[in-house]
């Protein structure tokens, strides 16, 4: 039997979600605890693989048991049992065919920015010091949406077998005068490719790449060619999207 379990975290404290053999992560928590309650190895799988202190205010995971779950009681006692900064939601039976990987849809993040010295936002969002270009920065991110090779933003050495994706929408909000974040969704990500977007966007924001040169980026499919890749603690993985499933 599969069961689907939505929860989101805080990845401050995380070496991201995937198991690590020298570091603490999400997937080792969630499944040590599982494990724990359930009295057998319980493996569990992501949706996704969030960097080291990269957050997940919506994520989804997948695993299997073979005997039926009180979906409730699981919930109470997992939470009390996870550490204070990962929560969980629901737990919710599922067709076996759905996976929390492969099915998924669409992955949405969002990069939060502020321009003003604040002890409350510092943790999540990322504290600039010069005047941006919103508006140029989104006739930027709208750039994206025309191409489906983004090797450009993949961290070097990452050892996936294609870097193409569709991007589905990328824009950048703003919150109140001094905050903002920028959000994209696509059916994948590549690793540290949201970051590299956005230090790319800042780039253009600043004056310092025009849109014909970010294009240029893209069609180069280098990542020496692209901006820097931005601190972690501002991103979020935000939600991710399934079909309809089928009642189990």
């Amino acid at each position: 039997m599969r069961y689907f379990i939505w929860f989101g975290y805080d990845g401050t404290s995380y070496h991201g979600w995937q198991l690590q053999p020298n570091g603490v992560t999400v997937q080792g928590e969630l499944q040590r605890c599982l494990s724990m309650l359930l009295r057998r190895d319980i493996s569990v799988t992501g949706a996704g693989r969030t960097d080291a202190g990269v957050h997940a205010r919506r994520m989804a995971a997948h695993f299997d048991v073979d005997d039926a779950l009180d979906d409730a009681v699981l919930v109470k006692k997992l939470n009390g049992l996870l550490p204070r900064d990962i929560a969980v939601y629901s737990i919710e039976r599922v067709d076996d065919a759905l996976h929390a990987r492969f099915s998924a849809l669409a992955r949405t993040y969002h990069y939060y920015v502020h321009t003003h010295k604040s002890p409350f936002v510092r943790q999540y969002s990322l504290e600039l010091h010069y005047r941006l270009d919103y508006q140029r920065m989104n006739e930027a991110a709208r750039v994206l949406m025309e191409y489906d090779d983004f090797g450009a933003f993949c961290k070097a050495g990452s050892d996936v077998k294609t870097t193409l994706c569709r991007v589905m929408r990328a824009e950048w909000h703003q919150t109140s005068p001094t905050e903002w974040y920028f959000e994209i969704q696509a059916n994948r990500f590549l690793r540290n490719m949201v970051r590299a977007v956005v230090g790319t966007l800042v780039e253009v924001g600043r004056g310092r790449m025009t849109l014909d040169e970010f294009r240029q980026v893209i069609e180069g499919r280098r990542r020496t060619q692209a901006g820097e890749s931005m601190p972690a603690h501002a991103l979020f993985l935000e939600d991710v999207a399934y079909p309809p499933s089928p009642q189990p």
